[in-house]
């Protein structure tokens, strides 16, 4: 008996999403953002907890937070929910839609954000829009509605990222702590967890173009940023630099990937996503046996006048648009999101 990943009744609130960070591949191929009515969202999670035994549900999308009725249908189905034991969770918020009030449950959880990155000029070139502003005054709710378990995602390897960007989601974390121990209601210490992806290149994004770090360069930031974490009340993981330098290659392959992923499956490359069977040998092999060169796909930034692989596929964003959207990123310009105005993508 093993318990399945995301054990849980899941209702989608809304397709697509407004917001246009420049690394995120959904953000882009899954546009316009479609909503669901409040009455037909309350019906679906009505109908999963009734035909189902599950004790959690759990409201998705790409950003949770920015549905417009999410207040109405958290408060039509919280009787609901509590006459029944049931969890409700709110993942996916964005820290400028959060709502204390929205997000207070009987049962307090963890919270989990996703500020990208560790300095502001950093989320201005990713087009994170949110400020430190947003973050300080989301958490200050939080811990003074009883939440005492914090999780924050970010990346490593961002374009144009410095090593002082790095150490920005260290002196986050700290001023997170301080901000707790100021807000804080109980006599819990604060659980703070944070998790650092690494940044892939991928199609149909203003970064398609861009090179992704090097394994040795990668692993350096990794360790800089355990090596600077000095708390015992910080939990630190990171992503294997190797498994992302695969992803990236298979991001921005072309036709003679293919190759490459028929050798990898004759060598015996299986359930890769699973730790335990993910062989990096294997894999720089199967590239290796297919004459592709991981470095040309994974670490190269490809001219803007390239004909990239995937051109033969429109994802309904136009070339132009993500390329104008690279370039304000390197200016550290943002563009807001699709609900303050069409910027015609």
């Amino acid at each position: 008996n093993l318990e399945i990943v995301h054990d849980r009744a899941v209702a989608e609130l809304f397709g697509g999403c407004a917001n246009g960070c420049r690394f995120c591949q959904a953000g882009f191929i899954y546009r316009p953002v479609r909503e669901r009515s409040p009455d037909t969202v309350v019906a679906i999670c009505r109908s999963l907890l009734l035909s189902t035994g599950y004790d959690e549900l759990s409201l998705n999308s790409l950003s949770t937070g920015d549905y417009s009725g999410l207040k109405e249908i958290v408060t039509r189905l919280k009787p609901f929910v509590k006459e029944r034991g049931v969890k409700l969770s709110l993942p996916s918020l964005r820290m400028d839609s959060f709502d204390g009030e929205t997000a207070d449950t009987e049962r307090k959880s963890s919270l989990t954000f996703a500020p990208e990155a560790g300095t502001q000029r950093l989320r201005d070139v990713i087009n994170k829009n949110i400020t430190e502003e947003n973050i300080f005054n989301t958490l200050a709710q939080a811990f003074e509605r009883g939440y005492s378990s914090v999780k924050f995602y970010f990346m490593l390897g961002l374009p144009t990222e410095t090593d002082e960007d790095v150490e920005g989601i260290v002196n986050l974390a700290a001023a997170v702590k301080k901000l707790y121990r100021e807000r804080r209601k109980s006599g819990k210490e604060l659980r703070l967890s944070i998790s650092a992806a690494t940044f892939i290149p991928k199609p149909f994004t203003p970064f398609q173009w861009e090179a992704q770090d090097r394994i040795e360069l990668l692993e350096q930031k990794q360790e800089h940023l355990r090596a600077c974490i000095k708390s015992k009340h910080v939990r630190y993981t990171w992503h294997d630099a190797r498994v992302s330098l695969v992803e990236a290659v298979l991001a921005k392959g072309d036709r003679r990937m293919s190759k490459a992923l028929l050798r990898a499956r004759e060598l015996g490359a299986k359930f890769d996503a699973w730790d335990e069977y993910f062989s990096f040998d294997t894999w720089m092999q199967a590239f290796q046996d297919a004459g592709i060169d991981v470095h040309f796909y994974a670490n190269r930034v490809m001219g803007e006048d390239e004909i990239l692989p995937w051109d033969i596929i429109d994802c309904g964003v136009s070339k132009k648009f993500l390329l104008s959207e690279r370039r304000k990123a390197y200016r550290s310009e943002t563009t807001g999101n699709c609900k303050a105005g069409c910027a015609g993508c």
